[in-house]
C-alpha cells in the first residue's frame, strides 16, 4: 500500500543551528520536486518509477551484448534485473537459493547474477550496507539528506554539492522525495549513465541519452 501524505513531519526549533545552518534547512525545504536537468531522463512512465514490494537493496552490472546497463534488484520476492536504459525487466528469479537470497550473507555483500549476466556476482547496496557512486566523472553529485526527518530527499547537482548557493533548478534540483517508503539507496552506475533511487517499496531510474557521453 503506497501513502499519499504529502505534510511535512512539524518542524521543531533547533537553538543549537547558527543562522547559516537554518537558512540553509529552509532553503532545502522550501525547495519544491523537480525533474532532472537534460541529458537525465525519467527511464519508466510514472513518477514514483516501478514498484518493488520489500525491495532490499540493489546494484548495478553491464549487459554483456548491448552495453547498457543493468539495475539487479534484491526483494522478499526475490531477484529482478532491469534495462537501465528501456526499463524493460529482463529476468527474473522469485525463488533464488536461500544461501544466496540476500547479500548478508557473504562478506562482499553481493548475489549471483541473473539471465544475460548468469556466473556473475553484483554487489549489492541497502538494508545490509554498502553504496553505489555519488559523483560522475564530469561533474554531477547525487546526495540525499533529510532536513525535515525521516522524510528523505535525493538531490542532483553540478555546484560542488551542499551548501547549495545558488538558485534551486539552476545548478542543483530536487529529483525525488521519499515521503511513503524509507529510502534504501541512491547513487549513479559506475559508468555515470544511470541514477538510481531505491525505497523498501519503489525503484526510480533516470538515464542519459548516448549522445551525451561521459568525458
Amino acid at each position: 500500500m503506497r501513502w499519499t501524505k504529502k505534510t511535512e513531519p512539524a518542524e521543531q526549533s533547533d537553538p543549537e543551528l547558527s543562522a547559516h545552518q537554518r537558512a540553509m534547512r529552509n532553503r532545502l525545504l522550501a525547495a519544491p520536486v523537480v525533474p532532472a536537468p537534460e541529458p537525465w531522463q525519467p527511464v519508466f512512465e510514472y513518477t514514483y518509477g516501478v514498484a518493488v514490494g520489500g525491495l532490499l537493496g540493489i546494484g548495478f552490472a553491464t549487459h554483456p551484448d548491448s552495453g547498457h546497463d543493468l539495475v539487479m534488484v534484491v526483494s522478499s520476492d526475490g531477484h529482478g534485473l532491469f534495462d537501465a536504459v528501456t526499463g524493460a525487466r529482463i529476468a527474473r528469479d522469485r525463488d533464488p537459493d536461500p544461501a544466496d537470497s540476500t547479500p548478508d550473507a557473504v562478506a562482499d555483500l553481493s548475489c549471483p547474477g541473473l539471465g544475460p549476466i548468469t556466473g556473475s556476482r553484483v554487489h549489492i547496496a541497502g538494508l545490509f550496507g554498502g553504496g553505489l557512486h555519488t559523483t560522475t566523472g564530469d561533474g554531477w553529485i547525487l546526495e540525499v539528506i533529510a532536513p525535515a526527518w525521516p522524510n528523505e530527499r535525493v538531490l542532483l547537482s553540478r555546484d560542488g554539492g551542499l551548501p547549495h548557493a545558488g538558485p534551486h533548478a539552476e545548478q542543483w534540483w530536487h529529483i525525488f522525495h521519499s515521503d511513503y517508503s524509507t529510502i534504501r539507496t541512491a547513487g549513479f552506475s559506475p559508468s555515470g549513465q544511470t541514477i538510481a533511487v531505491a525505497t523498501s517499496s519503489d525503484l526510480s531510474l533516470w538515464t542519459r541519452s548516448p549522445r551525451h557521453p561521459v568525458r
